[in-house]
């Protein structure tokens, strides 16, 4: 069993920063993926950036070149550092792991707004 616990979130202005984490715990052994999914009203959740076990990255457009996805394997964490936040950006962010047998974990979210 893994747990996945977000912390970071919150209000800011357009242009603003923040910085999420990620604490895991439990069965962690085996995590490969970690990722960050958002969730706005009225979408799909959306995948935001993704860090492999050997610390490659990827983005989502919308966001290359403001954030930045990072993970200490020693500590159990996923970071995500969020500059340059637009409007567009706020909503309810998930951290998400994949492990050596694809079972997929979700973190419960936090609330990112950015007001204009």
């Amino acid at each position: 069993q893994l747990q996945l616990v977000e912390s970071g979130g919150g209000l800011v202005q357009a242009g603003g920063s923040l910085r999420l984490s990620c604490a895991a715990s439990g069965n962690t052994r085996r995590i490969t993926v970690m990722d960050w999914y958002r969730q706005t009203p009225g979408k799909q959740r959306e995948l935001v950036a993704i860090i492999t076990s050997s610390g490659s990255t990827n983005y989502a457009d919308s966001v290359k070149g403001r954030f930045t996805i990072s993970r200490d394997n020693a500590k159990k964490m996923v970071y995500l550092e969020m500059n340059s936040l637009k409007p567009e950006d706020t909503g309810v962010y998930y951290c998400h792991t994949i492990d050596t047998v694809m079972m997929n974990s979700w973190g419960q979210g936090t609330q990112v707004t950015v007001s204009s």
